[in-house]
């Protein structure tokens, strides 16, 4: 995966808060901070330059460049911290004050015909088939109208963090679809099972809020 582009801004995006949050939710002191996140961009870039690069149509680059970059930050850490952690370390991480814009622009969007033709189409590329880091998905609405499913039977997260050794960790990155949700504000996120967990697939379900 080329690294200009995508990769690149996701880093210039993120890196500072990854690094705030070292300090603030891990207990790293500042120093400590910047050196793991000079390892980290390293890692980064090694990580990216090893991914095949996604097909046009694809949805799922900013997905695999932001489960990337919080590898290169774990596998730099001197001390691994519980899952539970590292959820609240990557949620505040993510949740910057761009990310909850970005998030709010999704809300409105949300359920509209666009959106609804977007997701089938991300159906029906079966993307996974071609390449391992991303994602195949079925798009299921529901019957009542009240939203839609997407279902997913193949995940490049868990595909990238088995092959780091990171696999116990993908429950951290699953967790950010219901923060994600919630700051859109048009949705809520439900989830039965998760490929992670040993589910059949990965339910990743939207049900309308009502518009106030």
């Amino acid at each position: 995966m080329r690294y200009p582009g995508l990769p690149a801004g996701m880093w210039a995006l993120f890196a500072a808060s990854f690094r705030r949050k070292l300090t603030e939710a891990l207990g790293y002191d500042r120093a400590e901070a910047a050196q793991i996140t000079k390892k980290a961009h390293g890692r980064y870039r090694e990580l990216i330059a090893k991914l095949p690069d996604f097909e046009k149509g694809d949805r799922f680059p900013m997905n695999i460049a932001s489960c990337a970059m919080l590898a290169s930050f774990v596998l730099e850490l001197p001390k691994r911290p519980d899952v539970e952690e590292l959820a609240d370390y990557y949620a505040a991480a993510m949740m910057t004050g761009s990310m909850k814009a970005f998030c709010r622009m999704g809300g409105k969007a949300k359920f509209s015909a666009r959106d609804i033709e977007g997701m089938k189409k991300t159906a029906a590329l079966n993307a996974a088939d071609r390449n391992p880091y991303s994602w195949n998905m079925e798009f299921l609405p529901y019957p009542d109208g009240s939203g839609y499913e997407a279902r997913f039977s193949h995940c490049g997260i868990c595909t990238l963090m088995k092959e780091l050794g990171l696999f116990e960790y993908v429950p951290v990155l699953c967790r950010l679809d219901y923060t994600m949700s919630e700051a859109g504000g048009a949705a809520e996120f439900v989830r039965q099972y998760t490929l992670a967990s040993g589910g059949p697939y990965c339910d990743c379900g939207y049900k309308k809020k009502a518009r106030t």
